[in-house]
């Protein structure tokens, strides 16, 4: 069976875009600047158990019938439809989660203040784009840090750790005689 995280987390796209420096450096092309906000929030999701709403709005794209597309089993890409802003469909989400019971906590990334008073109405959390790149950053730091501490702990698990001092000398002195031969 596998694992679903039950917090949820919805990102207004072309919002964090617009303040992550590093994003707004490449927005010329913004295809690339949106892959490279999935990329990050996969392993932010993956790291932190969030299941991703990603929302790219297409109101002003004529004939935008929008799409879903799903990443990996935390990261969901939507792009509305024609007339749909980002924060519409995200109010209308939150809405619809906070009343089922087994929602989890519910987060709205957005640094629209209004959007962020009817999200707070609602019951959910809010995050500002801002702050989103803060908690992601310490994530990839933690990441790394754990990934070290784990290579390291990997190597103290060598069989010579774990032997008894006497037994590891003998079994040392055998591979060295087996190689005179």
């Amino acid at each position: 069976m596998k694992y679903i995280p039950q917090d949820k987390m919805l990102i207004d796209g072309y919002n964090v875009i617009n303040a992550w420096s590093e994003l707004v450096a490449i927005k010329d092309n913004l295809e690339y600047a949106r892959d490279k906000l999935v990329d990050i929030l996969s392993g932010y999701g993956f790291f932190q158990n969030y299941r991703i709403i990603l929302v790219f709005d297409a109101h002003g794209v004529k004939g935008s019938d929008g799409c879903q597309q799903v990443i990996n089993e935390f990261v969901k890409v939507v792009y509305t439809k024609e007339g749909e802003t980002a924060d519409s469909y995200i109010e209308k989400v939150v809405y619809d989660l906070m009343r089922r019971p087994d929602r989890g906590r519910v987060y709205v990334v957005t640094s629209d203040w209004a959007e962020q008073m009817v999200i707070l109405g609602a019951g959910a959390y809010r995050i500002s784009a801002r702050e989103l790149r803060t908690y992601v950053t310490q994530a990839q730091k933690n990441m790394q840090t754990g990934f070290s501490e784990h290579v390291l702990n990997y190597r103290r698990q060598e069989l010579q750790y774990r032997l008894n001092k006497d037994i590891a000398k003998r079994l040392d002195e055998i591979r060295r005689d087996g190689k005179k031969e």
